[in-house]
């Protein structure tokens, strides 16, 4: 598969979100209020109604059960859910049964979310190691700031033909409820985006 840098899906990312008369808006807060300001952005890109809508129907999805999830029942659930209509998803058999989950609203962004266990992992590809301009510098500052990307952490991972790349997961139980499942997807799709604008710094492109 042909990897694309994170900073292609960003270029995309702003250039839809214009073409929707978004408006970015910079707010400063506290870290642990991040991941309720990801929630808040969301409601706040539906007109006045809807956003009102979404905010009512919060508590109701509390009151659902804690399925334990096989990717295959993952996959027909997502399929149903309001998320259905933003991304195209595909089950991917192999050794490890893979979901590929690409974010219409994010340019494009493929994510790959998988079940392991007791554990789900989704996680999205930044940038090789080669478009790093000092790799040192560059550990150092993620090890400093990574903690700024709500529900989201930096690995450095061999990939075939590519060398060691940067990738950006979240991992969350097997038994998470299908809303907070959503959520993480949703928070690791905007975070890839941010943190490409974050580090542009240190890379070459």
């Amino acid at each position: 598969m042909n990897r694309k840098s994170s900073a292609h899906y960003q270029r995309e990312y702003r250039r839809r979100l214009r073409e929707q008369g978004l408006v970015k808006k910079e707010v400063w807060i506290l870290p642990e209020n991040a991941q309720q300001l990801s929630v808040e952005e969301k409601r706040l890109r539906e007109p006045m109604a809807a956003s009102l809508e979404l905010s009512n129907s919060a508590g109701m999805a509390a009151a659902c059960h804690r399925p334990s999830w096989t990717t295959e029942r993952l996959f027909q659930a997502l399929q149903q859910s309001e998320l259905a209509s933003r991304v195209a998803l595909e089950h991917l058999e192999g050794n490890i049964s893979v979901l590929l989950i690409v974010m219409n609203e994010f340019g494009g962004l493929p994510l790959f979310l998988s079940i392991v266990g007791e554990q789900m992992l989704v996680e999205g590809f930044l940038w090789s190691a080669n478009d790093v301009k000092d790799v040192a510098a560059f550990n150092t500052a993620i090890l400093k700031t990574h903690k700024y990307f709500p529900l989201s952490t930096i690995s450095l991972d061999p990939v075939d033909g590519q060398g060691d790349c940067y990738h950006m997961f979240g991992a969350l139980s097997a038994t998470s409820l299908l809303e907070n499942v959503i959520l993480e997807i949703e928070v690791l799709a905007a975070n890839i985006i941010q943190a490409t604008e974050a580090y542009s710094e240190f890379l070459t492109t």
